[in-house]
């Protein structure tokens, strides 16, 4: 049964193709998140990491989410991201607002939410194709 939607004929449903593919796993997909440990891919990391599509950069330096500057970022910022993620623990902690409006002139959102979510996130958003980076307070 084809059921027609408004403005379109049976022929015009019938022409078209759904291809289904098989999604690649990333060696930057995050697999599983627990208190002090996130595994990308297939390394438990135990350490406040950076991740963009193409690279985990780990152990970065910087824990205080209030003191954080746009230098803390420069690492992320050559893979042009349009979007960072700021996971900073159990909880969301805010970064200074300065932070965020320099990254906002950069044509860079920065979206803070506890780690947990901003793995969920930034999997979403890497399997959309979009330039993410995030950073990912692990321990404090």
């Amino acid at each position: 049964m084809v059921t027609n939607l408004p403005g379109r004929t049976s022929n015009e449903l019938s022409d078209s193709s759904l291809k289904i593919t098989r999604d690649q796993i990333s060696s930057v997909t995050i697999r599983h998140v627990e208190p002090g440990a996130i595994q990308v891919g297939d390394k438990l990391v135990r350490d406040n990491i950076a991740l963009t599509a193409d690279a985990i950069m780990h152990d970065w330096q910087a824990s205080v989410i209030e003191e954080l500057t746009e230098d803390d970022f420069e690492p992320l910022l050559a893979s042009e991201p349009e979007l960072i993620l700021l996971g900073t623990g159990p909880l969301s902690v805010f970064p200074p607002r300065e932070l965020v409006f320099s990254l906002a002139r950069r044509g860079i959102g920065l979206e803070t939410m506890d780690t947990a979510a901003a793995c969920r996130t930034f999997n979403i958003l890497i399997s959309e194709g979009r330039r993410v980076a995030a950073v990912l307070i692990v321990k404090q």
